[in-house]
């Protein structure tokens, strides 16, 4: 039985609901069909302080959905090509969201047409795939946006997984750049 994740549930700090992510599901409905992906891949950034995060600079037009309640969605444009899918986290007002980097199916269903893997393992891909654009930018992360997150029973122990250091923040300094705030499940990457 498969349960849709609340705003109340993402209302805690990022290192804690990036790893609680793992093993939940990104559910797109799209064109008349619902694809369910396994989310094996996530990167936290949290606060002001974060030197890696959009918000250490302040409030700006771009990074507004940081600010807002948890459960809504930051989509940015990065590189003039690519969007970034996260999550808000955490109260009102402070900063916090999870970046979602790398999803898999369940099932066998392929899920790139040059590829026969099960897995998407980049957030622009993640992104392309599912065809999240700037437009859910600030919705709820509910079935009316089109796009959600669910529990569908999947335990994660956490042996399976791994903490890495966040990928391409080497410009927020050595003790930000180096904070194991990227989880994945040990096979996906």
């Amino acid at each position: 039985m498969s349960s849709v994740k609340k705003p109340s549930y993402f209302n805690v700090s990022t290192p804690i609901l990036a790893e609680e992510l793992l093993g939940k599901f990104l559910v797109r409905s799209l064109e008349n069909k619902t694809i369910a992906l396994m989310i094996t891949e996530v990167e936290a950034y949290e606060g002001f302080a974060d030197k890696a995060s959009h918000a250490s600079r302040g409030r700006t037009l771009r990074n507004e959905p940081m600010f807002g309640e948890a459960g809504r969605w930051y989509v940015y444009f990065t590189y003039g090509m690519h969007w970034m899918l996260n999550i808000v986290a955490g109260p009102k007002d402070y900063p916090a969201a999870v970046l979602i980097r790398g999803v898999r199916s369940p099932t066998s269903l392929k899920l790139e047409r040059s590829r026969t893997s099960d897995v998407i393992n980049g957030p622009a891909k993640l992104t392309k795939f599912l065809k999240i654009d700037g437009k859910l930018n600030g919705k709820l992360a509910a079935i009316e946006s089109g796009l959600w997150i669910e529990d569908r029973g999947v335990k994660i122990k956490p042996i399976e997984i791994k903490k890495s250091p966040r990928v391409g923040v080497s410009y927020a300094g050595p003790y930000w750049a180096r904070r194991n705030w990227r989880f994945y499940l040990k096979d996906s990457v």
